[in-house]
């Protein structure tokens, strides 16, 4: 028994998704409207944990920062994608070495990137 998609099947999720959309719109609007409206110079002006503000946020600052922290999401994901092999290399072992000539190509590759990065003196701090 087939069965035939038409307009009419998606009617309830167009309906949701109007609901929600006009939740969200009514929500915004009753709260602008109903909501105070005591500006004061001293509301007005940024909160940093209690901190008074000194200076400008906009100050520039070394990249080394963004590109250490890049580098270890990017490495670290990468040793997350070896823990399904770490768990399952009994049965893959019994099987032969498909999984270990896998995870030799991917650890190959996990490692001619590090030597890249190493090349490219992305970690050296001067």
């Amino acid at each position: 028994m087939e069965t035939q998609t038409s307009a009419i099947n998606y009617l309830p999720i167009v309906f949701q998704m109007l609901v929600a959309l006009g939740f969200v719109v009514l929500t915004m609007v009753l709260t602008h409207i109903i909501g105070p409206k005591r500006k004061s110079k001293e509301k007005l002006s940024p909160f940093e944990s209690g901190i008074e503000v000194v200076g400008n946020a906009r100050q520039p600052f070394s990249i080394k920062y963004f590109l250490v922290a890049i580098l270890f999401v990017l490495f670290d994901i990468e040793v997350i994608f070896m823990y399904p092999w770490a768990v399952n290399f009994r049965e893959m072992s019994l099987e032969g070495f498909d999984g270990l000539i896998e995870m030799l190509v991917f650890m190959g590759t996990l490692l001619l990137g590090f030597i890249y990065i190493i090349k490219k003196k992305a970690l050296d701090w001067e």
